[in-house]
């Protein structure tokens, strides 16, 4: 995978604040840094990190989410680090005995989005690596965030919480569709092109016997022009195709 790092193209910002309550490496903090920007959020508070604040290690770890570092605030109690905030969740895969009100990811990053566009301050907490969140830290939320996960292995390391809660929140905004085409010099193929390729394939398929069972010709066509229709294809690419299939008939596209 590339380092899908491009100064040129514009950045997508703001969100809740994520509460991480006594991290205890500093890689686990750069790694949590660097999901938050991959998601838009640049506010990180940190309570009582075990090996202390600043930490070079977390630095390395980010890989260059350095703003969300140079950033981060120190408290030295979890109660300290949400005063300012309105709306508080915390994540936990414990139900502890407590009586709260437990929401999905998906469900929890709606609700934020909600807040946030009501100009509400919101916040994520994410507990120690090993232990997660204790009682008194849950006390302070108004929600607390469970994964649905395998039951017997529902386990996810500090950053991939953070990521998983910071893509739900992502995907609830104004963001580019799931899929897009990106086409480079050339364009999408209009459909014109795509059915004047399907009949030149559809030609050389004929000619050479292809179809044996008259009566499976029309499905076949079906199952083919479906299969190369979920390419969407570029100009380009349909010009190559018709390239292809002249070189491996011996003919070229018009001749008798």
């Amino acid at each position: 995978m590339t380092s899908g790092k491009d100064p040129n193209r514009p950045s997508i910002l703001g969100g809740p604040t994520v509460i991480l309550v006594e991290p205890q490496l500093g890689e686990n903090i750069g790694a949590c840094a660097r999901a938050m920007l991959n998601c838009g959020l640049t506010e990180l508070r940190l309570v009582r990190p075990r090996d202390g604040w600043p930490n070079e290690k977390a630095v390395a770890f980010a890989s260059g989410a350095d703003r969300v570092l140079d950033d981060a605030r120190l408290f030295d109690s979890t109660a300290e680090a949400v005063a300012d905030l309105q709306v508080v969740y915390a994540t936990t895969v414990r139900t502890r005995g407590m009586i709260q009100e437990f929401v999905t990811p998906r469900v929890a990053a709606g609700e934020m989005r909600a807040h946030h566009t009501a100009g509400h301050r919101v916040g994520v907490m994410f507990g120690p690596e090993r232990t997660g969140l204790v009682n008194d830290d849950l006390t302070l939320a108004d929600k607390l965030i469970t994964v649905p996960l395998n039951p017997s292995f529902a386990s996810l390391n500090l950053a991939q919480a953070v990521l998983l809660i910071g893509y739900e929140w992502f995907q609830t905004g104004e963001i580019p569709p799931d899929r897009v085409l990106h086409t480079g010099q050339t364009r999408p193929a209009t459909k014109a092109e795509l059915l004047n390729f399907f009949e030149h394939l559809e030609g050389e398929l004929d000619r050479t016997g292809f179809f044996t069972t008259p009566e499976k010709r029309p499905s076949m066509l079906r199952t083919l022009r479906n299969a190369w229709e979920r390419m969407q294809m570029t100009e380009q690419e349909v010009r190559t195709f018709h390239g292809v299939i002249a070189a491996l008939t011996g003919r070229r596209k018009g001749d008798k």
